[in-house]
């Protein structure tokens, strides 16, 4: 009985443990990240936003994108969203620029924030796909960072502007970073939304079942270790 009760107890350890790296590991992989189709330096492009809620209880109501300030782009457009409203603002530039197509920008834009109606928003466990046609693309750089606002139901904020540190490890709330010359944002594959409206019926779909998956492989492995220790111990007995 003693046996029984310690064999028990460390069934019960191992799969708390592996509960909780379930629990942890989807979480760690939401985070909002920017990829394009078609971007290159100098050409134009799209960008796509792909935002998860990470919430369990409050939806994503608002989202706030920084263009870059350095090099801005001469040309901004957001596509429409069901349900949402869009709005941007413009900053005067301290010294105006000229671009290679031979026009002079004296202002661009600095931020597009999209705001979702009564009644709208992601709700928990579910993403949506918000796309700016930009350009041109400043030449002479591999990667430009576009620092995002996501804002909850219930008033809470999540800034993604934390930088990749020299170690490599990534940060809390990385900065969404498109890398250019490359249809591929910063550990993310490239997203190319095939309806003005993404559903989290379709794609989200596809990533629920690739953590299920990878959930179902981690209570197997913990399984056949478990027997694995009840076999050892039953014939050390």
């Amino acid at each position: 009985m003693t046996r029984l009760l310690r064999h028990t107890r460390s069934a019960t350890v191992l799969l708390i443990a592996v509960g909780a790296a379930m629990a942890i590991a989807p979480a760690a992989s939401a985070h909002v990240s920017v990829s394009s189709p078609d971007a290159s330096p100098g050409g134009f492009g799209k960008l796509v936003f792909r935002v998860p809620t990470e919430s369990a209880t409050a939806s994503t109501v608002k989202l706030s994108v920084t263009l870059p300030a350095d090099i801005p782009f001469a040309e901004v457009s957001a596509k429409s969203l069901p349900g949402w409203s869009i709005a941007t603002t413009e900053r005067h530039l301290d010294k105006p620029i000229t671009t290679d197509e031979g026009f002079t920008l004296s202002k661009a834009v600095s931020t597009v924030t999209w705001t979702a109606g009564k009644g709208q928003g992601i709700a928990p466990d579910q993403f949506n796909e918000f796309e700016l046609s930009v350009g041109p693309f400043p030449k002479g750089t591999d990667a430009i960072t576009l620092p995002t606002r996501q804002t909850y139901s219930d008033g809470s904020v999540v800034t993604w502007d934390q930088p990749t540190p020299a170690s490599g490890k990534e940060p809390e709330h990385p900065v969404p970073t498109l890398k250019l010359g490359s249809s591929a944002a910063a550990g993310h594959d490239p997203v190319t939304p095939v309806a003005e409206h993404s559903s989290a019926a379709g794609s989200d779909g596809t990533d629920g079942l690739a953590r299920g998956l990878g959930g179902a492989g981690l209570v197997l492995g913990a399984v056949a270790l478990l027997i694995a220790v009840l076999s050892t111990r039953r014939r050390a007995a």
